[in-house]
């Protein structure tokens, strides 16, 4: 068996079907919005590294802070055969948990689900190289729709770090957790990283920092629709906005439009119109209550069997269990 495997679950054209509907849909929306998964090209991916390492961004350091604690506790609870990890990226944290599983003896395969086929090879042949034996299977699908190509069985961890969760709604977010539970055996495990709800004065710097690198983040988003979809978005005509929704508890990051202007999408045949002061919705980025994740967990048929957070309790990794 080859160390390192790629396999393509995703139908021809699939990223450049899936902008154009979703670009197509969120300009002609009331509000306008565009999803966030749109920011992660080369360059946003990039900036969102250095977001990582900014002060003001604490999630990335509180969660890996966890997981240094954490992660041989993890690997005794589970035993797992195989860990699989959602939107894995460069896969940094992940490797807290290979490195615990396989000092615990158990883990034989890993499994990294991402559509970017650079990210899934860069990090996969590192994780080969480091770790002899261990067998890497990257699948390349997205993980909102494509659950069920999964592997099911040999005593399956799911991970899924980040605080990514929080990107989705309340509707879509207990859809992609049932889904998920419908795609795994009963005693398999999910490792679920989530915000925590905490002062707004810590949690509004995290998303709109001094040196301005989040603002240009945000923005990477009207350079991936000017490039892909033949747009004209002027970045200077639009400003960066992140505030905090106290009665959804989340952030919200908009774009607004600085004056009146009209921005054509040439790859979409459109035309849309934008006021001064209009924002666009690019993200949100729910936070959340401990027993508001045990609850959700519960209803898409995971029971919690443990939980921790950072020392400043910032954080919160839960280890559930399908039932």
């Amino acid at each position: 068996m080859e160390s390192l495997t790629l396999k393509s679950h995703l139908p021809p054209d699939f990223l450049a079907d899936a902008l154009r509907a979703d670009v197509s849909a969120g300009l002609t929306g009331s509000p306008k919005s565009l999803p966030p998964k749109w920011f992660y090209d080369e360059r946003g991916s990039i900036l969102f590294e250095q977001i990582t390492r900014l002060e003001e961004y604490y999630p990335t350091r509180a969660e890996r802070e966890i997981l240094v604690a954490r992660a041989a506790e993890v690997a005794a609870l589970t035993g797992a055969v195989t860990l699989v990890e959602l939107g894995s990226g460069s896969g940094d944290k992940t490797r807290l948990l290979i490195e615990a599983l396989r000092a615990a003896g158990t883990l034989r395969t890993y499994v990294p689900m991402d559509v970017s086929p650079s990210a899934l090879l860069e990090s996969g042949r590192l994780l080969v190289r480091d770790h002899p034996g261990l067998v890497v299977n990257a699948v390349m699908a997205d993980f909102e729709h494509q659950l069920g190509v999964l592997p099911v069985g040999e005593r399956r961890l799911t991970a899924f770090l980040g605080g990514t969760v929080g990107n989705l709604e309340p509707g879509p977010r207990a859809v992609f957790l049932a889904d998920l539970r419908a795609s795994t055996a009963p005693g398999d495990w999910l490792l679920l990283g989530t915000d925590l709800v905490k002062d707004p004065a810590v949690l509004v710097p995290a998303y709109d920092d001094r040196k301005g690198i989040t603002a240009r983040f945000n923005k990477n988003v009207l350079d991936v629709v000017n490039r892909e979809l033949r747009a004209d978005f002027d970045r200077d005509a639009f400003e960066h906005v992140a505030l905090w929704d106290p009665e959804a508890e989340w952030i919200e990051m908009r774009l607004r439009s600085t004056r009146d202007q009209k921005v054509r999408v040439d790859g979409l045949d459109l035309v849309v119109p934008f006021s001064a002061g209009e924002e666009m919705r690019t993200e949100v980025s729910a936070k959340f209550r401990p027993d508001g994740i045990r609850a959700e967990l519960a209803a898409a048929g995971f029971a919690v069997r443990g939980s921790w957070t950072d020392e400043a309790g910032r954080f919160l990794v839960t280890l559930s269990e399908a039932r």
